[in-house]
C-alpha cells in the first residue's frame, strides 16, 4: 500500500505504526519505506508499506493494492498508480476526486470528523490508520493500540484511541 499527503499530515508514522503492529502482534513481514518533498512540512509525501505472510523481496511497492490520498497533490500525483481493482481512500475535505480509476474509490470525512469530535488534527494520521484497517482488515485495531501505547505519551492516549475508534467507524461506514 501507499499513504500520501503532505508533511507534517502523520502519513509516515502511520504507516511506521501498521508496519510494527503487523511484525510484532500479527506475525507477519512488513516493509516500510519513505520519501519526502523538498519541504520539511507541506511537502508531498509518499510511505510505502508491504505486509505480507511470505518473504519480502523488494521493498517498494510499484503498484498498491490500496492507495491512501490525503491531499489534492498526493491525489494527482499517485492515482495512476493503483493496481487495477484496488481501494482508493481519499479524505473529503482535501481531495476531490477528478479522474476515473480502476479502483474502489472511497471518500472519507477523516479530518472534518476528527476537528469535530476531538478538535485536534494532530491525531488525523490515526483516524486515517483506523479507516483503512476497518476497510481492509489487514491487522487487529488492538495490535494498533499496542503499538501506541509503546509509541505514544500517556498524556495523547485517550485522543489517540479515539481517533482510531473514529477512523474504524468510518471505514465500516464506508464498506456499506
Amino acid at each position: 500500500m501507499v499513504f500520501s499527503g503532505s508533511g507534517g499530515q502523520g502519513v509516515i508514522t502511520a504507516a511506521i505504526i501498521l508496519a510494527e503492529a503487523a511484525v510484532i502482534y500479527e506475525n507477519l513481514n512488513a516493509v516500510q519505506s519513505q520519501s519526502y518533498g523538498a519541504e520539511a512540512r507541506g511537502g508531498a509525501t509518499r510511505s510505502d508499506i508491504i505486509i505480507s505472510d511470505s518473504v519480502i523481496h523488494f521493498p517498494k511497492v510499484i503498484q498498491p493494492n490500496v492507495l491512501v490520498c490525503l491531499t489534492q497533490n498526493a491525489y494527482n500525483k499517485f492515482y495512476p498508480i493503483i493496481r487495477p481493482g484496488g481501494l482508493l481512500i481519499a479524505d473529503t475535505r482535501f481531495v476531490q476526486i477528478e479522474k476515473k480509476v480502476d479502483a474502489q474509490q472511497k471518500e472519507i470525512e477523516m479530518y472534518e470528523t476528527v476537528m469535530a469530535k476531538i478538535g485536534k488534527p494532530i491525531v488525523f494520521n490515526i483516524c486515517m490508520l483506523g479507516a483503512v484497517i476497518a476497510l481492509t482488515g489487514l491487522v487487529a485495531p488492538e495490535s494498533i493500540m499496542k503499538v501506541l501505547e509503546h509509541r505514544i505519551p500517556q498524556d495523547f492516549l485517550d485522543m489517540n484511541r479515539q481517533a482510531l475508534d473514529i477512523g474504524l467507524a468510518l471505514g465500516e461506514q464506508a464498506k456499506s
